[in-house]
């Protein structure tokens, strides 16, 4: 309804509850402010969504071209020309109405609300938050002006309330009683509004002198000059603070590289080099070594200090933090649940790797469980750690020198409020747990000395943690080996009831479909009995999350077309399955193309319910296992989540040293998810 609103946050929001019920989904806009750059709303929703569009066909007009439209219904008629090809393409078109810099603003409520009836679309508002009173009346106005344009209303959005505000606007809404219509109060989310180191550097094209990783995402909090005596400018330091200072102050840069190596001197999330003076070889060895990034412009400090001031922070593809932060408020204040019934959007059956991914936030994000962290020194985990807590995915614990983490988290511009930090070497509970981890092990020569030692490793204590019930789950392993993740958990936690041994799966995201692979991580050389134990164990973790069981037993002959040992042992194993699980469709053996290719499926088992569309394939070794999906991962570009750890009592899962960010988000996810199912 005005500008600066919101509106691309409530975009982003709705984006992510669709991307997990929507096989085809679109995303349009009508108007974009520029036609030299790209549209920085468009391009986040098409890469992080994976739309099947060009950036061409995701908006009618720039601005500059609508404006040279004089004749109105020329310009409905151009946006809907635009749209109409897409109708036939999407099962569902998300449409954000214009912007409303450039164009008069009685111009661009007009033609929102005439283009939403055009389009037949119902129109969901986004207004922006003030005082109670105020918001009511603009609510008010809303809701009336929408009527008379003969507008459906499907919600009302009331985004970026002042701080301490939201329940009372919702309060004060509540009480006007008008229409059938949710409204959702967000709250204003400081980090939101700030912009990022490096989206300043773009507005005022100055050059990046340094750049550490994930530096030019961090938020600037403050702008501080450095323009007075070092004493005096250590004592103006907030955290966050971009350093606007000339580069021949080198007093005031070597305080500032010294402040992140104090925890008691704020840290900052950049500095600015002023003026043109050259750097000393000294000195730029010293920047070399910064945490922060070091940019570099030609103006004079007061001049670049007022351009830093000016730039709009918006939402990009490549800043998750913030796109956590906006998602996380976005969940929060929205009944998703409410919308998700209001859509009324069959789930589709196939599942795509988007669809599956967004699932598993979702899913872990209704009954938010407790996950511990062994690996408070790995800079990917605080990472992943502050992602999961802005988007409320799970509680936490970080295991490591509870100084050492934090520290490390603000010299990453990581925000870890919200975890709890545990230093096993001195926690309280080390010596609870060493008592119970003897008692346990003693059979096995286990001294009381040995077990107090053993309990002081991250990854046995946060086993133990899981075991007692002080957190529901464990991730490791961004920087052990399996053997150092899942031993603890072989030794504490140990198998369930009726579960003859313990496995795991990887979840293989190719472009078009979800499979699941096991066991490629754990078990050298099952025998039949325990290869059908993987095979039911890996469809009940598929159909745990959303991938329908259709289970091939794979060898290197298919059906009777060779004997062999090897063959005979996954002959028997398909035989025992079917006599465990009848329930379970299952066909064995078969090899990998008949399993997953419709055409090969038909020639060599014609009436086989798996050959050419199985889901779950189970490997005869782990050599096989290890390489096929090492092969499918680097060769066709999949993303492998896991390896997800199945058999257990309670759920403690692995990571590839090599994991991203993302893979750690998402095997946290898929604990929490496990443990909801282990209540």
């Amino acid at each position: 309804m005005e500008a600066g609103s919101g509106k691309s946050v409530v975009a982003l929001g709705i984006m992510e509850l669709l991307s997990a019920r929507v096989e085809r989904l679109g995303f349009f806009r009508p108007i974009v402010p520029s036609s030299t750059e790209p549209d920085p709303q468009l391009e986040l929703v098409r890469r992080r969504y994976q739309l099947d569009l060009a950036y061409e066909e995701m908006h009618a007009l720039t601005e500059a071209e609508a404006n040279a439209i004089d004749d109105y219904d020329e310009l409905r008629k151009r946006v809907v020309h635009a749209y109409r090809p897409l109708e036939g393409r999407f099962d569902f078109i998300l449409t954000e109405g214009t912007d409303f810099t450039g164009i008069a603003p009685a111009l661009a409520f007009g033609l929102n609300a005439d283009l939403a009836n055009e389009l037949g679309a119902p129109v969901l508002v986004v207004v922006k938050g003030g005082p109670a009173d105020e918001t009511a009346a603009t609510v008010r106005v809303a809701r009336e002006s929408l009527e008379h344009k003969g507008c459906t209303l499907f919600g009302i959005v009331v985004n970026r309330a002042p701080a301490g505000l939201a329940d009372e606007i919702a309060a004060r809404l509540a009480g006007e009683g008008e229409g059938d219509d949710p409204v959702y109060v967000l709250g204003e989310h400081p980090d939101l509004a700030r912009p990022t180191v490096g989206e300043v550097a773009a507005a005022m094209g100055a050059e990046i002198v340094i750049e550490p990783p994930e530096s030019l995402h961090r938020e600037v909090r403050n702008v501080r000059l450095g323009a007075m005596g070092v004493e005096h400018f250590i004592e103006q330091l907030v955290d966050g603070a971009l350093v606007l200072v000339p580069s021949d102050r080198a007093d005031i840069l070597v305080a500032t590289l010294a402040s992140t190596a104090h925890p008691a001197i704020p840290t900052v999330s950049g500095v600015v080099l002023t003026g043109s003076y050259p750097l000393s070889d000294t000195m730029r060895g010293l920047l070399d070594r910064a945490p922060f990034a070091v940019l570099a412009t030609p103006e004079l400090t007061h001049v670049a200090a007022a351009a830093v001031q000016s730039v709009r922070p918006v939402l990009r593809a490549e800043n998750e933090r913030k796109i956590a932060t906006a998602l996380g408020l976005f969940e929060a204040a929205v009944d998703t649940a409410e919308i998700d019934r209001r859509i009324a959007l069959p789930r589709p059956d196939r599942l795509t790797p988007l669809m599956f991914e967004y699932d598993l936030i979702e899913r872990a994000r209704a009954s938010r469980k407790h996950i511990v962290l062994p690996e408070g020194d790995d800079d990917r985990v605080l990472r992943a750690a502050e992602i999961l807590l802005r988007r409320g995915v799970v509680e936490l614990t970080i295991l490591g020198n509870a100084d050492e983490v934090r520290e490390r988290a603000t010299t990453l511009g990581v925000n870890l409020d919200g975890a709890e930090i545990v230093d096993p070497a001195i926690s309280p509970l080390r010596q609870e747990y060493a008592a119970k981890y003897f008692e346990l092990r003693k059979q096995r020569g286990m001294t009381e000395e040995r077990a107090h030692d053993v309990l002081g490793d991250p990854n046995y204590f946060g086993t133990m943690m899981v075991q007692e019930g002080a957190v529901d789950g464990m991730v490791s392993g961004a920087a052990h080996t399996t053997g150092d993740t899942i031993r603890p958990a072989f030794e504490i936690i140990r198998a369930r009831p009726g579960t003859s041994v313990i496995s795991s799966v990887f979840f293989m995201c190719l472009a078009d479909r979800v499979l699941v692979y096991g066991d490629c991580a754990v078990n050298p050389r099952p025998d039949p009995r325990q290869l059908a134990d993987i095979a039911i164990s890996s469809a009940e973790t598929a159909a745990q999350f959303g991938v329908s069981p259709r289970i091939a037993m794979l060898s290197y002959s298919t059906g009777r077309s060779a004997r062999g040992p090897d063959v005979d042992a996954v002959r028997e194993a398909t035989e025992t399955v079917r006599e465990r699980r009848p329930d379970l469709t299952v066909e064995g053996p078969i090899q990998y193309d008949a399993a997953v290719d419709a055409s090969v499926g038909r020639l060599k088992l014609p009436e086989s319910e798996v050959a050419g569309q199985a889901t779950v394939l189970i490997f005869p070794d782990l050599d096989t296992g290890n390489v096929a999906y090492k092969a499918v991962q680097r060769s066709a570009n999949a993303v492998a989540i896991g390896p997800v750890l199945q058999g257990l009592r309670k759920p403690v899962n692995d990571l590839s040293r090599g994991c991203t960010v993302t893979d750690i988000v998402n095997t946290v996810a898929i604990t929490g998810i496990q443990a909801q199912d282990a209540d």
